[in-house]
């Protein structure tokens, strides 16, 4: 057991995960409202969008609108998806506004590998092999390893420890053909198989491994597990998490329509803030963006804040 952290760093996805499995349209405004109430918060790391194929997410065919119409907020970080070099080219063009930095995305699941970008593991080595040194050529650091599907698959169901340890010595071997510094491991649970145990055993064997690295964690909810989860990374020592305001998105491609999004940040920074640990976000103020974000999307969100509020609210009404 590694102590806990004394701060944790969290990355809002809310915007880019939110919208891109949002069935009806979201209005370029709406998103553009979304990110800059985000920032507001505290918040210091938010992914406002994915450049991605329009056909494939339809809902991020505004991607570049949305960047270039958002009022950027002095000391956030403001990230985004992309998937080949189209993708890459298309977010350069805002570089002045976006904090552009490389990942080598691979899958524990050769299944989900499949399903979700149409290539096999093999396949998908080699086209990180070429994002990579495309990242390189444009001056763009690579300093992060991604593991989705890293606690389980809808597709392949359970997965080991050893194959998060192999996807993760394949994505060192890439960095290391094209001398990258890799600075962060994030381990995704993208399909919600996740429980405390699994959470401590893989965290466990992959700090073992990489003793130097930092490592996050990328939580979904399907099964409610999600907070529990949180609670184990902590416990070991785990200061990164990604997560979305209001409990937004989910996986298009998870195989489990209707499944809950990711955890949710206002959940995430309560139960920060119950075990003492920093966030510099104000939970109230969260809240209440979570709440836009539902009325966004027009339909009830995940989160049982939006609806509870937070404890400090009660604590001073029976003060």
């Amino acid at each position: 057991m590694t102590d806990m952290p004394k701060s944790v760093d969290i990355h809002e996805e809310g915007p880019r995960e939110g919208f891109q499995i949002e069935p009806g349209p979201i209005s370029t405004e709406d998103k553009i409202r979304l990110i800059e109430a985000l920032a507001e918060t505290g918040l210091h790391h938010i992914q406002a969008c994915s450049f991605v194929n329009p056909r494939v997410v339809p809902g991020w065919a505004d991607a570049a609108e949305v960047v270039a119409g958002f009022r950027a907020r002095e000391g956030v970080d403001y990230t985004a998806l992309w998937f080949n070099g189209n993708g890459l080219e298309r977010a350069l063009a805002f570089r002045d506004k976006l904090h552009i930095t490389g990942s080598i995305s691979l899958t524990a699941s050769e299944g989900f590998t499949r399903k979700n970008l149409n290539r096999s593991h093999a396949e998908n080595l080699e086209a990180m092999r070429k994002q990579t040194a495309l990242h390189i050529s444009h001056g763009v650091p690579v300093e992060r390893i991604g593991v989705m599907a890293a606690f389980g698959c809808n597709y392949q169901g359970d997965i080991t420890t050893e194959q998060v340890i192999s996807t993760l010595e394949d994505g060192f071997a890439i960095a290391a053909e094209h001398g990258a510094t890799i600075e962060r491991i994030s381990l995704a649970d993208t399909m919600g198989w996740a429980a405390p145990p699994r959470i401590e055993r893989v965290v466990g064997e992959v700090r073992s491994r990489w003793p130097d690295q930092k490592i996050g964690l990328h939580l979904h909810d399907t099964r409610g597990l999600a907070v529990a989860n949180a609670h184990a990374g902590l416990r070991m020592g785990v200061a990164q998490f990604d997560s979305t305001a209001g409990g937004l998105g989910g996986c298009p491609f998870a195989g489990q329509k209707g499944a809950a999004g990711n955890i949710c940040t206002e959940e995430l920074v309560m139960l920060c803030e119950e075990m003492g640990i920093h966030t510099g976000v104000d939970l109230d103020a969260l809240i209440e963006v979570a709440r836009m974000a539902e009325g966004i999307v027009g339909h009830v969100l995940p989160s049982e804040l939006i609806h509870a509020g937070s404890l400090a609210n009660f604590r001073r009404a029976a003060a």
